[in-house]
Protein backbone atom coordinates (compact mmCIF):
# COMPACT_ATOMS: atom_id res chain seq x y z
CA UNK A 1 0.00 0.00 0.00
CA UNK A 2 2.80 2.54 0.64
CA UNK A 3 4.84 1.83 -2.40
CA UNK A 4 1.40 2.27 -4.40
CA UNK A 5 1.12 5.70 -2.90
CA UNK A 6 4.15 6.47 -3.58
CA UNK A 7 4.43 5.40 -7.06
CA UNK A 8 0.69 7.45 -7.41
CA UNK A 9 2.37 10.72 -5.62
CA UNK A 10 5.51 10.64 -7.80
CA UNK A 11 3.18 10.45 -11.63
CA UNK A 12 1.81 13.08 -10.13
CA UNK A 13 4.67 15.41 -10.63
CA UNK A 14 5.76 13.24 -13.85
CA UNK A 15 2.78 12.86 -16.42
CA UNK A 16 5.08 10.58 -18.69
CA UNK A 17 4.46 7.82 -15.78
CA UNK A 18 2.02 5.16 -15.50
CA UNK A 19 -0.70 6.07 -13.23
CA UNK A 20 -2.43 3.27 -13.01
CA UNK A 21 -0.95 2.12 -9.32
CA UNK A 22 -3.58 0.21 -7.32
CA UNK A 23 -6.05 0.58 -10.24
CA UNK A 24 -8.27 -2.02 -11.51
CA UNK A 25 -11.46 -1.15 -12.66
CA UNK A 26 -12.71 1.70 -14.63
CA UNK A 27 -9.28 2.67 -15.92
CA UNK A 28 -7.49 2.79 -19.12
CA UNK A 29 -3.76 4.74 -20.04
CA UNK A 30 -2.24 4.40 -23.41
CA UNK A 31 0.83 6.36 -24.72
CA UNK A 32 0.86 7.92 -28.60
CA UNK A 33 3.94 7.80 -30.46
CA UNK A 34 3.96 9.37 -33.99
CA UNK A 35 7.06 8.55 -36.44
CA UNK A 36 7.66 9.63 -39.84
CA UNK A 37 10.76 9.32 -41.51
CA UNK A 38 12.78 11.84 -43.46
CA UNK A 39 11.67 11.29 -46.21
CA UNK A 40 8.13 11.37 -45.63
CA UNK A 41 7.28 7.68 -46.72
CA UNK A 42 6.30 6.66 -44.07
CA UNK A 43 3.90 7.87 -40.96
CA UNK A 44 2.96 5.22 -38.37
CA UNK A 45 1.36 6.13 -35.19
CA UNK A 46 2.18 3.24 -32.45
CA UNK A 47 -0.43 3.38 -29.06
CA UNK A 48 0.76 1.02 -26.22
CA UNK A 49 -1.36 0.71 -23.30
CA UNK A 50 -3.48 -1.19 -21.17
CA UNK A 51 -7.26 -0.85 -20.08
CA UNK A 52 -9.86 -2.64 -17.08
CA UNK A 53 -13.26 -2.78 -17.33
CA UNK A 54 -16.00 -2.50 -14.57
CA UNK A 55 -15.34 -6.00 -13.49
CA UNK A 56 -11.52 -5.68 -13.18
CA UNK A 57 -11.24 -7.72 -16.50
CA UNK A 58 -7.76 -6.50 -17.98
CA UNK A 59 -5.89 -6.58 -21.34
CA UNK A 60 -3.09 -4.88 -22.68
CA UNK A 61 -3.03 -3.15 -26.27
CA UNK A 62 -0.64 -2.08 -28.82
CA UNK A 63 -2.30 -0.35 -31.76
CA UNK A 64 -0.83 0.60 -35.28
CA UNK A 65 -2.11 3.11 -37.28
CA UNK A 66 -0.11 3.24 -41.23
CA UNK A 67 -1.03 7.07 -41.65
CA UNK A 68 -0.23 6.38 -45.30
CA UNK A 69 -2.58 3.92 -45.79
CA UNK A 70 -5.32 4.84 -43.11
CA UNK A 71 -5.22 1.15 -41.92
CA UNK A 72 -5.43 0.36 -37.87
CA UNK A 73 -4.03 -3.15 -36.16
CA UNK A 74 -4.59 -3.92 -32.56
CA UNK A 75 -2.55 -6.43 -30.95
CA UNK A 76 -4.02 -7.68 -27.80
CA UNK A 77 -1.73 -9.13 -24.64
CA UNK A 78 -2.37 -10.44 -21.45
CA UNK A 79 -2.58 -7.50 -18.71
CA UNK A 80 0.51 -9.97 -17.26
CA UNK A 81 3.09 -9.00 -19.88
CA UNK A 82 2.76 -5.00 -19.05
CA UNK A 83 5.31 -4.01 -16.80
CA UNK A 84 5.50 -0.38 -16.57
CA UNK A 85 8.65 1.21 -14.27
CA UNK A 86 7.87 2.65 -11.38
CA UNK A 87 10.64 5.85 -11.34
CA UNK A 88 10.05 6.92 -14.78
CA UNK A 89 8.21 6.16 -17.93
CA UNK A 90 9.49 3.13 -19.31
CA UNK A 91 6.75 0.53 -20.20
CA UNK A 92 7.85 -3.85 -21.24
CA UNK A 93 4.64 -5.18 -23.30
CA UNK A 94 5.57 -8.85 -24.06
CA UNK A 95 8.81 -8.15 -26.24
CA UNK A 96 8.24 -4.49 -27.10
CA UNK A 97 9.42 -1.70 -24.93
CA UNK A 98 8.39 1.95 -24.99
CA UNK A 99 10.39 4.87 -23.33
CA UNK A 100 10.89 8.61 -23.52
CA UNK A 101 13.82 7.61 -25.13
CA UNK A 102 13.46 5.07 -27.22
CA UNK A 103 11.18 2.23 -28.41
CA UNK A 104 11.90 -1.37 -29.58
CA UNK A 105 9.29 -3.23 -31.27
CA UNK A 106 8.37 -6.86 -32.02
CA UNK A 107 5.21 -7.54 -34.22
CA UNK A 108 4.91 -9.91 -36.94
CA UNK A 109 5.31 -7.35 -39.13
CA UNK A 110 6.88 -4.60 -37.60
CA UNK A 111 10.42 -4.81 -36.03
CA UNK A 112 13.41 -3.07 -34.94
CA UNK A 113 14.26 -0.29 -32.45
CA UNK A 114 14.52 3.59 -32.72
CA UNK A 115 16.38 6.26 -30.32
CA UNK A 116 14.80 9.77 -29.59
CA UNK A 117 17.19 12.48 -29.76
CA UNK A 118 16.75 16.06 -28.20
CA UNK A 119 13.17 15.66 -26.71
CA UNK A 120 11.36 18.61 -26.23
CA UNK A 121 9.24 17.99 -22.98
CA UNK A 122 6.18 20.48 -22.43
CA UNK A 123 7.19 22.69 -19.53
CA UNK A 124 6.95 21.79 -15.98
CA UNK A 125 6.27 24.45 -13.36
CA UNK A 126 5.33 24.95 -9.69
CA UNK A 127 1.47 24.30 -9.43
CA UNK A 128 1.28 22.81 -13.00
CA UNK A 129 3.66 19.81 -13.56
CA UNK A 130 2.24 18.83 -17.31
CA UNK A 131 0.27 20.44 -20.00
CA UNK A 132 -3.10 20.45 -17.94
CA UNK A 133 -1.81 22.77 -15.32
CA UNK A 134 -3.51 22.75 -12.21
CA UNK A 135 -6.14 20.35 -13.16
CA UNK A 136 -3.70 17.46 -12.58
CA UNK A 137 -4.22 17.52 -9.26
CA UNK A 138 -8.13 17.15 -9.46
CA UNK A 139 -9.26 13.49 -8.45
CA UNK A 140 -12.16 11.97 -10.26
CA UNK A 141 -11.81 13.39 -13.52
CA UNK A 142 -12.80 11.52 -16.69
CA UNK A 143 -9.52 11.69 -18.37
CA UNK A 144 -6.10 13.40 -17.79
CA UNK A 145 -3.73 14.08 -20.80
CA UNK A 146 -0.05 14.14 -21.25
CA UNK A 147 2.41 15.59 -23.42
CA UNK A 148 5.94 13.42 -23.05
CA UNK A 149 8.05 14.77 -26.41
CA UNK A 150 6.42 18.02 -28.37
CA UNK A 151 8.92 17.51 -30.44
CA UNK A 152 12.40 15.23 -31.59
CA UNK A 153 14.12 13.53 -34.65
CA UNK A 154 14.88 9.86 -34.65
CA UNK A 155 17.40 7.66 -34.92
CA UNK A 156 17.72 3.98 -36.59
CA UNK A 157 15.18 1.68 -38.56
CA UNK A 158 12.23 -0.58 -39.24
CA UNK A 159 11.27 -4.03 -40.88
CA UNK A 160 7.74 -3.08 -41.91
CA UNK A 161 6.70 -5.72 -43.99
CA UNK A 162 9.40 -6.88 -45.70
CA UNK A 163 10.89 -3.69 -46.42
CA UNK A 164 14.03 -2.40 -44.41
CA UNK A 165 12.40 1.16 -43.58
CA UNK A 166 15.51 3.46 -42.00
CA UNK A 167 14.09 6.22 -39.89
CA UNK A 168 16.91 8.10 -39.28
CA UNK A 169 16.38 12.27 -39.39
CA UNK A 170 12.82 11.61 -39.21
CA UNK A 171 10.40 13.44 -36.61
CA UNK A 172 8.37 12.39 -33.72
CA UNK A 173 6.17 12.94 -30.91
CA UNK A 174 4.80 11.61 -27.97
CA UNK A 175 1.72 12.62 -26.02
CA UNK A 176 -0.41 9.94 -23.59
CA UNK A 177 -3.95 9.82 -21.82
CA UNK A 178 -4.97 8.25 -18.86
CA UNK A 179 -8.63 7.71 -16.79
CA UNK A 180 -11.77 6.19 -17.29
CA UNK A 181 -13.27 6.96 -20.43
CA UNK A 182 -12.25 9.18 -23.81
CA UNK A 183 -14.23 12.52 -23.71
CA UNK A 184 -18.21 12.78 -24.62
CA UNK A 185 -16.83 14.92 -27.74
CA UNK A 186 -13.49 16.06 -28.57
CA UNK A 187 -11.17 17.69 -31.51
CA UNK A 188 -7.64 16.73 -31.49
CA UNK A 189 -4.92 17.94 -33.83
CA UNK A 190 -1.25 17.60 -34.20
CA UNK A 191 1.51 18.31 -37.02
CA UNK A 192 5.38 18.88 -36.68
CA UNK A 193 6.05 19.43 -40.29
CA UNK A 194 6.47 23.34 -41.15
CA UNK A 195 8.25 24.06 -44.20
CA UNK A 196 9.45 27.12 -42.56
CA UNK A 197 10.52 25.94 -39.13
CA UNK A 198 12.07 22.50 -38.71
CA UNK A 199 11.99 22.64 -35.29
CA UNK A 200 7.99 23.54 -34.73
CA UNK A 201 4.93 21.53 -33.27
CA UNK A 202 1.07 22.30 -32.79
CA UNK A 203 -0.77 20.51 -30.82
CA UNK A 204 -4.47 20.86 -29.80
CA UNK A 205 -7.24 19.10 -27.87
CA UNK A 206 -11.01 20.37 -27.30
CA UNK A 207 -13.28 18.46 -25.47
CA UNK A 208 -16.37 18.03 -23.44
CA UNK A 209 -15.14 17.97 -19.74
CA UNK A 210 -17.91 16.71 -17.03
CA UNK A 211 -17.42 18.50 -14.08
CA UNK A 212 -19.33 18.43 -10.78
CA UNK A 213 -22.71 16.72 -12.35
CA UNK A 214 -22.44 19.16 -15.14
CA UNK A 215 -19.92 19.52 -18.37
CA UNK A 216 -17.76 22.48 -19.96
CA UNK A 217 -16.15 22.75 -23.16
CA UNK A 218 -12.35 22.79 -22.42
CA UNK A 219 -8.98 23.28 -24.03
CA UNK A 220 -5.38 22.72 -23.97
CA UNK A 221 -2.81 24.37 -26.87
CA UNK A 222 0.36 24.39 -27.37
CA UNK A 223 2.62 25.85 -30.17
CA UNK A 224 6.40 24.94 -30.45
CA UNK A 225 8.18 27.39 -32.34
CA UNK A 226 12.02 26.61 -32.14
CA UNK A 227 12.36 26.71 -28.19
CA UNK A 228 9.46 29.02 -27.11
CA UNK A 229 6.16 27.56 -26.78
CA UNK A 230 3.02 29.53 -27.27
CA UNK A 231 0.07 28.27 -24.87
CA UNK A 232 -3.85 28.74 -24.82
CA UNK A 233 -5.65 26.72 -22.66
CA UNK A 234 -9.16 27.14 -20.21
CA UNK A 235 -6.71 27.56 -16.94
CA UNK A 236 -4.49 30.32 -18.36
CA UNK A 237 -7.69 32.14 -18.94
CA UNK A 238 -7.38 31.91 -22.99
CA UNK A 239 -10.99 32.45 -25.12
CA UNK A 240 -11.49 29.86 -28.26
CA UNK A 241 -13.81 29.41 -31.12
CA UNK A 242 -14.54 26.61 -32.76
CA UNK A 243 -16.58 25.33 -36.11
CA UNK A 244 -16.41 22.70 -38.40
CA UNK A 245 -17.82 21.00 -41.91
CA UNK A 246 -17.29 18.21 -43.91
CA UNK A 247 -13.90 19.07 -45.40
CA UNK A 248 -13.04 21.76 -42.69
CA UNK A 249 -12.12 22.14 -39.01
CA UNK A 250 -11.24 25.76 -37.83
CA UNK A 251 -10.38 26.41 -34.55
CA UNK A 252 -9.10 30.28 -32.82
CA UNK A 253 -7.52 31.05 -29.35
CA UNK A 254 -6.30 34.26 -28.22
CA UNK A 255 -4.93 35.76 -24.92
CA UNK A 256 -4.04 39.08 -23.53
CA UNK A 257 -1.52 39.97 -26.50
CA UNK A 258 -1.18 36.56 -28.63
CA UNK A 259 -3.95 34.90 -31.25
CA UNK A 260 -3.52 31.46 -33.26
CA UNK A 261 -5.97 30.93 -36.32
CA UNK A 262 -6.18 27.39 -37.47
CA UNK A 263 -7.51 25.76 -40.05
CA UNK A 264 -7.17 22.18 -40.58
CA UNK A 265 -8.57 20.02 -44.05
CA UNK A 266 -9.66 16.67 -43.52
CA UNK A 267 -8.30 13.54 -45.18
CA UNK A 268 -8.75 9.61 -45.43
CA UNK A 269 -7.84 7.58 -41.71
CA UNK A 270 -8.18 4.74 -40.10
CA UNK A 271 -10.30 3.42 -37.00
CA UNK A 272 -9.21 3.42 -33.61
CA UNK A 273 -10.28 1.70 -30.66
CA UNK A 274 -10.59 3.93 -28.09
CA UNK A 275 -11.79 3.40 -23.79
CA UNK A 276 -15.63 3.71 -22.55
CA UNK A 277 -15.51 2.85 -18.85
CA UNK A 278 -11.95 1.07 -19.24
CA UNK A 279 -13.27 -1.01 -22.00
CA UNK A 280 -11.67 -0.55 -25.04
CA UNK A 281 -14.90 -0.79 -27.34
CA UNK A 282 -15.54 2.92 -28.71
CA UNK A 283 -14.24 3.66 -32.30
CA UNK A 284 -12.37 7.12 -33.72
CA UNK A 285 -11.06 7.82 -36.94
CA UNK A 286 -7.79 9.88 -36.87
CA UNK A 287 -6.45 10.69 -40.11
CA UNK A 288 -2.66 11.52 -40.45
CA UNK A 289 -2.71 13.01 -43.60
CA UNK A 290 -4.06 16.11 -42.87
CA UNK A 291 -3.35 19.38 -43.69
CA UNK A 292 -3.12 22.62 -41.03
CA UNK A 293 -2.60 26.12 -41.82
CA UNK A 294 -1.49 27.98 -38.80
CA UNK A 295 -0.98 31.53 -37.79
CA UNK A 296 0.46 33.56 -35.10
CA UNK A 297 -0.23 36.92 -34.08
CA UNK A 298 1.05 39.00 -31.44
CA UNK A 299 -0.39 42.46 -30.39
CA UNK A 300 -2.31 42.11 -34.16
CA UNK A 301 0.90 41.61 -35.64
CA UNK A 302 1.13 38.07 -37.99
CA UNK A 303 4.59 36.20 -36.47
CA UNK A 304 4.26 32.78 -38.01
CA UNK A 305 2.28 31.49 -41.45
CA UNK A 306 2.50 28.40 -42.25
CA UNK A 307 0.90 24.81 -43.38
CA UNK A 308 1.61 21.90 -40.92
CA UNK A 309 1.59 18.42 -43.19
CA UNK A 310 1.06 14.96 -41.94
CA UNK A 311 -0.93 16.29 -39.44
CA UNK A 312 -3.10 14.40 -37.31
CA UNK A 313 -7.06 15.10 -36.53
CA UNK A 314 -9.63 13.58 -35.20
CA UNK A 315 -13.44 14.65 -34.74
CA UNK A 316 -15.25 12.33 -31.99
CA UNK A 317 -18.79 12.85 -31.10
CA UNK A 318 -20.90 14.93 -31.37
CA UNK A 319 -18.57 17.48 -31.40
CA UNK A 320 -21.25 19.99 -33.02
CA UNK A 321 -21.98 20.83 -29.46
CA UNK A 322 -18.43 22.28 -29.12
CA UNK A 323 -18.71 24.66 -31.11
CA UNK A 324 -19.15 28.58 -31.27
CA UNK A 325 -18.93 31.20 -33.25
CA UNK A 326 -18.00 33.78 -30.25
CA UNK A 327 -15.35 34.12 -28.24
CA UNK A 328 -15.59 31.85 -25.06
CA UNK A 329 -13.76 30.48 -21.98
Amino acid sequence: MRSTTRNRWRAIWQPDMYHGWGRWRNFFEGWYFKLVDADERFVLALIPGIAYDKMGRAEAFLQVLDGKAGQAQYHVFPASVFEPATDKFAVKLADNFFSTDRIQLQLPDLKGEIHFKDCHAWPRMLGAPGIMGWYSFVPFMECYHGIVSLHHTLQGSLRIGTEKVDFSGGKGYIEKDWGVSFPHSWIWMQTNHFETMPKACLTASVARIPWLGRHFVGYIVGLLLGDRLYRFATYTGAMMKAAFDDQTVRLAFKSRNQRLEISAQQAYGGTLLSPISGNMTGKVNESMQASIQVQLFENERLMFSDIGRNAGLEVAGPARELCTNNWRR
